[in-house]
């Protein structure tokens, strides 16, 4: 095989409201994921987090002074930053991959002027990892949304979210563009169709049809992620600007043809949110999904051109396991990404039931590039598993070190075939709160961070067995995976 590209990206991803911590700090304001509660003994449960949120839970969250809320403290990054990075440059990265929070820059997220403190600690941050010739791989929304805004207008149902959210992009690409050349513009995308507060601000209050109010925040983050491609090719030239999906590869139970066409609907679902960004228009296919549940996407004058020249530069995405498309309803189900599936019997599964299936990440890589033919970055993709600290200090995760390994090695067997594939950057590179559970004790890290579910811990930081194996995966360029 020729191996991996020598300016290929290797490097490690989070999310600021999974580790920054720093609460309302510097006049931070509240976001949809600092109402998230950790529920004890078990952690929230996938139904749980797709339920329906209304006004009063999140003012119930709000007000609660005895619930544990884990992303309201994350791992401290904020105060810790420096010591977090020069730990990714210990182990090499080329990149990292975080998020900034919109709050933080605009507390209500509709101010006319920005949050200055908010935009020094970014500086800082970004200057930290330009110190060690790291570049910045910057999500512009990622599963926060500013709780104001949510009250104001329901978040991202409201089309005025549009001109907030590219008031926000435009003020970050102005400070930034001489320090950030690697921009996203929504994590995950496609969750908004699951779960329309977590990354929407969406609440369920009076909604007669939560599709038809979640797929119209869809649109309208459309057209707001074309807005901010254009601007940030405007403003940075040479900079690239990508989308982001939860790709969710799921295969035909049986070679039944109705098996078949449950995958073909299955990708439809899943791609209908990279199929506007990319090829900058709406699929004809969803026609039939958009009758079937009653939904009626209101555009105005000038959004399908807005489409067409916002695409984006390249796809990056998650991948942790894949599922079963069957048209039979019956079987054993495992859990995994906010999705439940019919159990694979060709598969092993994670702590928490998610299939492991590095293969997957190859029919997937063939299946996109194949689709879009642009540069695709794989943003997401690890283990999360529960690490046990020895006496002596150390952590032996050789688990996560064959996750991994078999999914890299995948990855190179993809490039040599013909995929353009531009970086890799694995989920939770230090250990963070969980998005779906709001657990710590599903670790996904190279580093292990001392806190548990209830927030208690010293918080230092020690290397795990996988943070000096990825230091010679990058050290080698994925020449040497042993």
């Amino acid at each position: 095989m020729s191996g991996f590209p020598q300016n290929f990206l290797w490097g490690g991803a989070t999310a600021a409201n999974q580790f920054e911590g720093a609460f309302l700090e510097d006049g931070k304001g509240w976001s949809t994921a600092d109402t998230a509660r950790f529920i004890k003994a078990n952690g929230i449960s996938m139904a749980e987090l797709l339920r329906p949120t209304t006004k009063a839970d999140v003012e119930f969250a709000m007000n609660d002074k005895e619930g544990v809320y884990p992303k309201r403290h994350g791992i401290d990054f904020y105060h810790r930053y420096k010591e977090d990075i020069a730990l990714f440059a210990e182990m090499g990265f080329k990149t990292f991959r975080l998020s900034i929070s919109w709050p933080r820059i605009f507390p209500n997220g509709d101010e006319l002027e920005p949050n200055e403190a908010g935009l020094a600690f970014y500086d800082a941050v970004f200057d930290e990892c330009l110190k060690y010739d790291i570049e910045p791989l910057v999500t512009i929304s990622h599963y926060e949304f500013p709780l104001s805004l949510t009250f104001k207008q329901n978040g991202w149902e409201s089309r005025d979210t549009i001109e907030a959210f590219e008031r926000y992009a435009r003020v970050l690409f102005n400070r930034y563009k001489d320090k950030v050349k690697y921009w996203l513009t929504f994590n995950e995308i496609n969750i908004i169709g699951m779960t329309g507060y977590l990354s929407g601000g969406i609440l369920a209050d009076g909604q007669k049809n939560m599709l038809q109010a979640q797929y119209q925040a869809a649109h309208h983050q459309f057209i707001a992620s074309a807005l901010a491609v254009k601007a940030c090719h405007e403003i940075i030239p040479d900079a690239q600007i990508g989308c982001m999906l939860a790709r969710m590869e799921a295969y035909p139970e049986t070679c039944n043809p109705l098996d078949v066409m449950e995958s073909v609907n299955s990708d439809h679902t899943n791609l209908f949110y990279s199929d506007v960004q990319i090829r900058g228009y709406y699929p004809r296919y969803m026609n039939k999904f958009f009758r079937d549940h009653n939904i009626t996407i209101k555009k105005e004058a000038g959004d399908d051109q807005i489409l067409r020249e916002g695409t984006v530069d390249f796809m990056s995405f998650s991948y942790y396991m894949s599922s079963i498309a069957s048209h039979k309803k019956d079987g054993e189900t495992t859990g995994g990404n906010l999705l439940g599936s019919k159990k694979n019997p060709y598969l092993e599964a994670s702590d928490w039931g998610w299939q492991i299936d590095p293969v997957g990440l190859r029919v997937t890589l063939h299946k996109l590039y194949d689709r879009y033919q642009i540069p695709l970055f794989i943003v997401e993709n690890g283990l999360g598993a529960k690490d046990v600290v020895e006496a002596d200090g150390s952590i032996h995760d050789s688990y996560r070190i064959d996750y991994l390994r078999s999914h890299i090695e995948q990855m190179e067997q993809a490039i040599d075939e013909g995929v353009d594939l531009m970086g890799y950057t694995p989920w939770g590179c230090i250990d963070l709160v969980s998005a779906s559970t709001s657990e710590m004790s599903k670790r996904y890290g190279f580093i292990y961070v001392d806190l548990d579910d209830e927030g208690k811990g010293t918080l230092d930081r020690s290397r795990k067995d996988s943070f000096y194996w990825y230091k010679k995966v990058i050290e080698t360029n994925g020449a040497n995976l042993e």
